[in-house]
């Protein structure tokens, strides 16, 4: 079976205990919390994947570095150790990100611009795409493009709206060309 596949089983499992617990929001947090020392961490990485440690020593290390994540999250990652998957945890982080977004419709957006935009600027940029989408909420991730001259792209999922100024020069030219 593909990592993929095995990946969003766990995460549906792991959203089910949260939907039922009501804790949708503390297990994203976590889950992010876990991907992010993991895959930001090569030596973690490699600790993890090493077969000449132990499962215990590996668990006992995983208590030790995320013990105060819930119960839920932990036994996950002790199940991964055990079940020598600790590779997908990235992949479950995010599909229980996808899962937990389609149930508070909620989406997530990267926002392309040439500087660091301000509060302001991405509570509207949040407003106007939720409006566009059809979502309750977007939550706005802005990562500053220094290859853009100016405007923003906004990547939502697999779409991409781009604002900035060498997409208005493309469009520009495609029309040029279209009308010769």
């Amino acid at each position: 079976m593909s990592n993929g596949i095995v990946a969003k089983r766990y995460a549906v499992a792991l959203f089910k205990i949260a939907k039922e617990k009501h804790v949708l929001e503390m297990f994203e947090e976590e889950l992010r919390l876990v991907q992010n020392v993991y895959v930001k961490n090569g030596e973690l990485h490699s600790f993890l994947t090493q077969p000449n440690i132990s499962k215990e020593q590996k668990k006992t290390f995983l208590a030790n570095v995320f013990g105060s994540v819930s119960e839920s999250i932990l036994n996950t990652l002790y199940i991964l150790i055990d079940n020598k998957r600790i590779d997908i945890l990235p992949a479950i982080a995010d599909e229980y990100v996808v899962l937990a977004n389609e149930e508070r419709n909620v989406a997530d957006a990267t926002v392309y611009s040439t500087r660091l935009l301000s509060e302001e600027e991405k509570l509207n940029i949040a407003e106007a795409f939720a409006k566009k989408t059809g979502k309750d909420a977007i939550r706005v991730k802005n990562v500053v493009d220094e290859d853009l001259l100016g405007g923003i792209k906004v990547r939502i999922g697999n779409r991409i709206y781009d604002g900035s100024l060498q997409g208005k020069l493309a469009r520009i030219q495609r029309e040029l060309m279209k009308n010769r």
